[in-house]
């Protein structure tokens, strides 16, 4: 199993920024952020292999932007211009095939 640790969220105003972190215990080939806001299913944000391949949620698409440091076994996920809709916790894991979730970073965008 593949360790997962999360980090980079807070409390931030619409229209805010942050850029979450994801540290990994080795490399793995593609990953994901995924977030499950209060009552709802856990839902994939975005995706992106060892090579650079990148998908989208259309709720997030143009705000959004996972990159990766494959030396560092590290994902990250820049967010701008949030949304209260984007209030969620955030996980990293592998994809499509997850692997034991981590705590997770919270996000709270609010005013």
């Amino acid at each position: 199993q593949v360790q997962l640790v999360e980090s980079g969220g807070g409390l931030v105003q619409p229209g805010g920024s942050l850029r979450l972190s994801c540290a990994a215990s080795r490399s793995i080939f593609t990953m994901g952020w995924y977030r499950q806001a209060p009552g709802k299913l856990r839902e994939l944000v975005a995706s992106i292999t060892s090579g650079g391949r990148t998908t989208y949620a259309d709720s997030v698409k143009g705000r959004c932007t996972i990159s990766r440091d494959n030396a560092k076994n590290t994902v990250y996920l820049q967010m701008n211009s949030l949304k209260p809709d984007d209030t969620a916790i955030y996980y990293c894991n592998t994809y499509p095939n997850t692997q034991l979730w981590g705590q997770g970073t919270q996000v709270t965008v609010s005013s």
